[in-house]
């Protein structure tokens, strides 16, 4: 039985459709990567799948209820994390926990064991009497992420759960999700990081301007994108002049770039390295180095949205376009 299923999900705010009929199964025990740019409709489709806004159309059962006929029964079923947390700053850890405990009608015994436990758990048990507020910002997403586990659901919901973290912080997060996993949770992560949906997802669905385009896994998606070849060339400030030109080329697919890498996707590498070669040289620009890759998510994602990969961190209204017009 699928943990999730929508049929024609759908949500206006006026006339903006920012979830556009998404039909999706998310399979019990799996982690689903949402991958979108930002304004995409990630927060959105959370929001309808947790009962928090109704859809405009459309059909969702979460956990094996149908959400419009008995939204508390889905509630009972799901856990959330959103971007922003919803502790108490002036509460300890243990004592947020505790309270969330109440909300969902544990009983009074197991409120402090199982709040303990999951401080241990999340490697926050010395941590238990400091106040929200003075915790770092990686302990307020693992203490976030065990109050959505207080009740032991069986969906959880991350919604960009390590946003705004430093590097160590969201590798713990990341192995938090991949424990849970193991643990038989269902997980459903909205990211706009690509290597974080690589990482953890059994599958990859990839939304844009509300509409689901893709879903399969990395694996898949990756091996979609390998007709071709995949070039990076390490050029120090490429000028404008030198991507518009070897996006003309007819065998360049596609180009997105990353600082000084340019990442490429040829239709054949026979001819086209020497076009592009030649790109470079008449646009004066200086060729430091040029290698062949495997296709990476990265590549599946420029090849099936057309957007440049940095679209996913400012948005597809300011994003470049990563393939020929």
């Amino acid at each position: 039985m699928a943990a999730i299923e929508t049929r024609g999900l759908t949500r206006y705010y006026g006339d903006l459709c920012a979830v556009d009929h998404l039909d999706l199964e998310v399979r019990e025990g799996e982690t689903l990567g949402f991958l979108g740019p930002n304004g995409a409709g990630k927060t959105t489709t959370i929001r309808m799948l947790t009962g928090l806004i109704r859809p405009t159309e459309g059909s969702a059962r979460v956990a094996g209820h149908e959400l419009a006929q008995d939204p508390l029964a889905v509630k009972r079923q799901v856990g959330v994390v959103p971007q922003r947390s919803n502790l108490y700053g002036e509460l300890s850890a243990r004592d947020n926990l505790i309270f969330v405990a109440q909300l969902y009608g544990l009983p009074r015994a197991r409120w402090r064991p199982r709040a303990d436990e999951l401080l241990e758990r999340m490697g926050l048990a010395e941590r238990a009497a400091t106040p929200f507020a003075a915790l770092s910002g990686g302990m307020k997403r693992r203490l976030t992420i065990a109050a959505a586990l207080i009740h032991e659901p069986s969906i959880l919901f991350l919604d960009e759960p390590t946003t705004g973290l430093d590097v160590q912080a969201a590798r713990g997060i990341r192995g938090l999700v991949s424990s849970l996993s193991e643990r038989g949770v269902t997980v459903f992560l909205t990211t706009h990081l690509i290597a974080e949906a690589e990482q953890l997802a059994d599958r990859v669905a990839i939304i844009v301007r509300g509409r689901l385009i893709a879903l399969d896994t990395p694996t898949a998606l990756c091996a979609a994108c390998n007709g071709g070849t995949a070039l990076e060339m390490e050029v120090p400030s490429p000028s404008e002049g030198l991507l518009a030109a070897l996006r003309a080329l007819e065998s360049v697919e596609h180009v997105s770039r990353s600082g000084d890498i340019l990442h490429l996707q040829l239709s054949g590498l026979l001819g086209g390295l020497g076009e592009v070669v030649e790109a470079v040289r008449q646009h004066g620009d200086t060729l430091h180095a040029i290698r062949s890759v495997v296709p990476s998510l990265e590549d599946a994602f420029v090849q099936l949205t057309d957007l440049d990969a940095e679209a996913l961190q400012a948005g597809p209204g300011n994003s470049r376009n990563g393939g020929r017009r």
